[in-house]
This record gives C-alpha cells, structure tokens and sequence, in this order.
C-alpha cells in the first residue's frame, strides 16, 4: 500500500503551522509544511522535528506560492514522481490587509482574490487529479465570507445555483474587483471587505466541487470549507482570543474524516459543527 501524504499550504507560521503541528500527531503518512519562503519553511520544519522525535521522518518542506502557476506545478509534478498520489490537501494559505492599510481598495481587492481564492484553484486544479479514494479536502474560509454579506439577490442565487461552476465563481468576483476599483462595489450589492469577498468565493466554490466529486467520482473523495475562529496570528494582528492549536482543530478534524463519511460533506463547518452557510 502506497504511502499517505498530505499537503497544507501556508503553513511556515500560524494556523498553518499548527495544522501540520496537529495532523502529524494522528495522520500515518507524510506531511508536507509548503511556505512561499524555503528558508521560514525549512526553519518551521526543523522547530518541529526539534520538538517532537516523530516529525522527523513525517514532516517535509516544499516551495509554494500559491500565486505563482510555476510553484504550483513544481510541487505537483513532486507529489506525483515522489508519491504518485495525495491524500489530504489544507488549503491554508491566505492573507489579509491590515484595517489601517492606505493600498486603495480595488487593488486590495485583485491582491486579496489573487491569494484566498484564484491561487487556491490553481492549487486545486493542480492537484485534485492526484487524489486518491477516501482523500479529504479543507478549504479554510471564515466567518467574514458568509453568504449573507452580499446584498444583492442575484448575486447570491447564482453562487449557490446547481448550476454554479467554478467559473461562475470566478466570474463574480472578477466583477466584485472591477467595482471595487470603480468603488461601486457596495453599490452593487457586495461587502465592503476584500478578505471577505474571497472567502465567500472560495466556500461557494467548495460546495460546487463537492458537488462535482458526488457527481463524477466515485472514490469518496470529501471537500469542506471551514472557519478556523478568531485566532492570535499575525493575520489578527494577534489580536484574537483562540490560541492556534484551537484554530488548528476544525481543519484537522476535517482533514481527517473517516472513510465513506456521510457528514459533513461539502459543508461549512466551523468549531466541528455545520454552519448555515447559505441564507
């Protein structure tokens, strides 16, 4: 039998970091810590195999920037001649401007959707030809991109049609970015918040891939979007309450959903308890 890998995106430091910190301690297989940075990478990999004898041969670093194509195949094309498959995928990787940021607000809000949700399809267009039966996939959103935070009706049908495509998706965020450099965006029914924008984008994509997995798969393969809660990172400006072994627990609970699971499937789930989502 192959051996299992798994594959977290961004996670040198925070949430990312405390997702590999706690998926290795209950996932039989290799874990592989991605960061844009090979030296914080390959410096959060040794901070872990210094402190726990089993990350040594369990934890390994890979290059990734999720906004770069080229980075994206490099480590697919390593999975595949390494591994020949992948078993667990975290989409971890994201970022968020600070409030008092003075970038104008359509260019935070191409940079925003260029990480959180057009890096992240890359990713899993990417890499979803190499999951294997029973594979889990996390898509790690949040609560600020709840559906209800846009306003306009249309708009929020055809997110959630069963006709919805990824490309559906892409298309309306391509549209939120257009306004937001017109500053029409709240005009048109959309938050005023780029960061989320794109989560509602990218839990609005999960529920159309899990619907496509159902529809033309037949290898129990699972994808969830999940929020990991307010937590003290750098994103939060460490400002938030949970610690990051808190905000660690939803992803890895998802991530490893016993075979055939009928629950949560193509949910948002946050504090390992579906969230009404949709509204």
């Amino acid at each position: 039998m192959a051996q299992k890998v798994a594959v977290v995106t961004g996670s040198n430091k925070g949430i990312g970091y405390g997702i590999v910190n706690k998926l290795f301690s209950v996932f039989d297989g290799i874990i592989y810590l991605t960061a844009r940075s090979e030296e914080l990478g390959l410096k959060a990999v040794q901070e872990l195999q210094e402190t726990n004898k089993d990350a040594r041969d369990k934890v390994h670093f890979h290059q990734l920037d999720i906004t770069s194509v080229e980075s994206i195949r490099r480590l697919a094309d390593h999975i595949k001649k390494n591994h020949g498959g992948l078993d667990i995928l975290i989409n971890n990787a994201g970022m968020a401007f600070k409030v008092n940021d003075i970038t104008p607000f359509g260019d935070q809000a191409e940079i925003t959707a260029q990480t959180n949700f057009f890096g992240t399809i890359n990713v899993c267009n990417a890499l979803f030809p190499l999951l294997r039966d029973h594979a889990r996939v996390v898509n790690v959103s949040s609560r600020a991109g709840m559906l209800e935070s846009v306003k306009n009706n249309e708009i929020r049908h055809n997110l959630i049609s069963p006709n919805a495509t990824i490309e559906t998706v892409s298309d309306i965020l391509s549209d939120f970015i257009k306004n937001a450099k017109q500053n029409s965006h709240q005009d048109n029914g959309y938050p005023n918040s780029a960061y989320g924008m794109s989560k509602v984008a990218l839990t609005a994509a999960t529920l159309i891939q899990q619907r496509l997995f159902d529809e033309k798969s037949t290898k129990d393969i699972i994808v969830n979007a999940c929020c990991p809660g307010y937590i003290k990172t750098d994103m939060s400006s460490n400002k938030g309450p949970g610690t990051i072994e808190q905000g660690a627990d939803t992803p890895v609970y998802l991530a490893t959903l016993e075979p055939n699971a009928k629950s949560p499937r193509g949910e948002f789930v946050a504090e390992r308890k579906i969230l009404k989502w949709k509204c």
